[in-house]
């Protein structure tokens, strides 16, 4: 029988809600996104060094994208397909896409980068796909770092999770095993204005999940502009869905906390 599995990374989002893990169906939509405007935007990020402000550049161009959930195509009954979709993100396809695009060369190089980003050792398979925001820092060959802590200055909190572990022993994600990780967070309530000028524009972060056997429940990046720290993300929320720009400290209101991952220089 043919289901659709809704969760994953792109699960949390739904969830909480604002993750589509995987779906029944799915594609290529590159739209008004061809080999030329990607190249376009790849080279207009080209004038920043510092990758941070090239993930900000990059991530500006989608601004309004609608959000949709499951757009992604692979199960354990269902063969993987890599889905680009530019028209249509949820909140981790949404970092994907950015990702991919800060490390691809040209358009045409853009596909290749985005089977890295998505899978490990680019192996288009639903078994190998990074569906845990953690799993982007875990790799050995990884380019992105765990910056929770010194951003947290000593106010990190820890916590060992059994990930794809529900609370009642079955799984989030059927076919995927569950992987003991420890998951640093800092707590909403103690990000002080110190805290927030630690963080870097083009900072990737996820909002940590207190449920069992998930890391986050969403996903974004960091955005810096006139004095204010902006969360820049596929917001499923009723009224909005579309990639938008919220304070980050009124968004974190009423959730548990933050992780905050930093591309290598």
């Amino acid at each position: 029988m043919i289901f659709k599995i809704l969760m994953s990374l792109s699960l949390m989002c739904y969830i909480m809600p604002c993750m589509s893990l995987s779906a029944e169906a799915g594609g290529t939509e590159a739209g008004r996104w061809s080999d030329t405007k990607l190249t376009q935007i790849i080279l207009s990020a080209d004038q920043y060094d510092n990758p941070g402000d090239r993930i900000v550049e990059i991530s500006g161009y989608f601004i309004n994208t609608l959000y949709v959930a499951d757009t992604l195509v692979g199960s354990p009954q269902i063969p993987e397909q890599l889905v680009i979709n530019l028209t249509e993100l949820d909140c981790f396809t949404f970092l994907d896409v950015v990702e991919a695009l800060r490390r691809a060369s040209s358009g045409e190089n853009f596909s290749e980068q985005l089977k890295n980003v998505r899978y490990r050792h680019g192996t288009v398979a639903y078994e190998a796909r990074r569906h845990f925001f953690s799993d982007w820092v875990t790799d050995d060959a990884t380019s992105i770092s765990d910056v929770t802590a010194g951003v947290g200055q000593g106010r990190a909190r820890a916590v060992v999770k059994q990930l794809n572990r529900k609370i009642d022993g079955t799984r989030w994600l059927p076919g995927i095993t569950v992987t003991p990780r420890e998951v640093l967070y800092i707590p909403t309530d103690k990000i002080n204005e110190a805290l927030l000028s630690a963080l870097q524009s083009g900072d990737y972060v996820g909002i940590y999940s207190e449920h069992d056997g998930l890391d986050v429940s969403h996903t974004g990046l960091i955005v810096k502009n006139m004095g204010k720290v902006m969360l820049r993300h596929a917001s499923s929320r009723r009224g909005v869905e579309r990639v938008v720009d919220e304070e980050l400290l009124e968004y974190l209101q009423g959730k548990p906390g933050l992780v905050v991952y930093r591309v290598k220089p």
